[in-house]
């Protein structure tokens, strides 16, 4: 238990530090993605720099996707549960798990009948299985077998002892299990660690199980590995049971939206998102108030009550958040639409509780997903209410 707690302060000390790394570092690769992005829109496909302009887009999404694995082991990534049928899921994902592990090795996909609903977000599921079928397949020499399988198992006490982070209960399990070579008692120890890898110097961010870690803890789960001697590995993912029925998948694709008009509120406290989030907005076609602050933004919104459209805001801020801004400014404009932008949220739409009509998107963005969002939520927006009188 003293060997458990000393490993869990560890995960913990390293979190927060790279939850704060990866927290300044999206502020900054948003302006460069955002400035680009825009430079791209005024230079033809011919021009002399449009190449290396595409380069450099292209070099700060994949440093995006490295702070997003960041996040997720340190916990500060930004979830939005729903109840799943994880049979579902999974099904949705194996054509793409089958092209990540290649030809070679055969993937067996085995569903529990009948299996519990589980509460969390469906990007998780596809971070966890990407990353454990890489894995799984960079674990296996020339030809083998990664299996897929789901269960569900109640757990006592005792069971649950030897697992840290484990408490009695019902679990919804993923498990992945390989035909490769195991793993030793050496490298299990240090398993979960960010940036301990096996591989060779460039074949991996020693990230993957990392961020694994962070989604399973942040969901309040724990995960069990089972690797004998030259006989495979098997990961088993546990998530708690959730006591509801899973809701239908729904059609998600993005539709285009026309250039946007009316008014937006946007509130953020990095000055070059501000200045960055400001041009996109206007280049769509928006009129934008500015506010660096969230008491900025509440003396502007007493100021254009009656002609705001929507709030743009980040979610931690000095002072109050972005959700607590946002129902504060809906005392002043009822039914005020919301749009939360961030890149590191420490949980705080769970704690806060957020609109149920809000949106939500994670730093660094493009502009088109930008627009989608608005686009999306203003077409919905009924006639805005009067404003309270205060």
């Amino acid at each position: 238990m003293q060997s458990q707690l000393i490993q869990a302060q560890k995960f913990d000390s390293v979190g927060r530090l790279a939850g704060g790394v990866a927290h300044d570092f999206n502020n900054m690769l948003g302006v460069i993605l955002g400035h680009v992005e825009m430079c791209l829109d005024m230079i033809k496909p011919g021009h002399e720099i449009h190449d290396d302009l595409l380069e450099i887009r292209k070099a700060a999404e994949r440093s995006a996707n490295l702070t997003r694995q960041l996040l997720a082991f340190a916990r500060k990534q930004t979830i939005l549960p729903k109840v799943l049928d994880l049979n579902s899921t999974i099904e949705g994902l194996l054509k793409m798990m089958r092209r990540l592990i290649g030809e070679n090795i055969e993937l067996i996909w085995q569903p529990r009948t009948g299996l519990w609903p589980v509460h969390m977000d469906a990007s998780q599921v596809d971070q966890l299985l990407a990353n454990l079928c890489v894995n799984a397949r960079d674990a296996i020499s020339g030809t083998g077998r990664v299996s897929i399988l789901t269960d569900h198992v109640s757990l006592d006490a005792a069971a649950c002892a030897s697992h840290a982070g484990a408490s009695p209960g019902d679990y919804v399990v993923i498990a992945v299990a390989d035909t490769g070579s195991g793993l030793s008692a050496e490298v299990r120890a240090h398993l979960f660690e960010p940036f301990f890898t096996t591989k060779d110097i460039g074949k991996g961010t020693g990230l993957g199980l990392a961020t694994i870690y962070g989604i399973v803890t942040q969901n309040k789960g724990f995960i069990a590995v089972d690797s004998p001697p030259g006989r495979g590995t098997t990961f088993r993912i546990h998530i708690p049971r959730h006591f509801a029925a899973a809701m239908p998948e729904q059609d998600t694709k993005a539709q285009v939206h026309a250039r946007g008009h009316g008014t937006i509120l946007l509130v953020e406290d990095d000055p070059g998102m501000l200045q960055t989030c400001a041009l996109m907005l206007e280049r769509l076609g928006y009129t934008v108030l500015s506010a660096s602050s969230p008491a900025m933004a509440l003396r502007l919104a007493q100021d254009h009550a009656s002609s705001l459209n929507a709030l743009v805001t980040d979610v931690i801020m000095p002072g109050i958040n972005g959700v607590e801004l946002a129902k504060k400014l809906r005392a002043i404009r009822s039914g005020l639409k919301c749009l939360f932008i961030s890149g590191y949220t420490s949980d705080v739409f769970t704690r806060e509780n957020p609109p149920a009509d809000a949106e939500f998107i994670q730093k660094p963005f493009a502009a088109a997903a930008l627009a989608e969002k608005l686009g999306r939520m203003l077409d919905s927006a009924k006639p805005a209410d009067q404003p309270s009188v205060m």
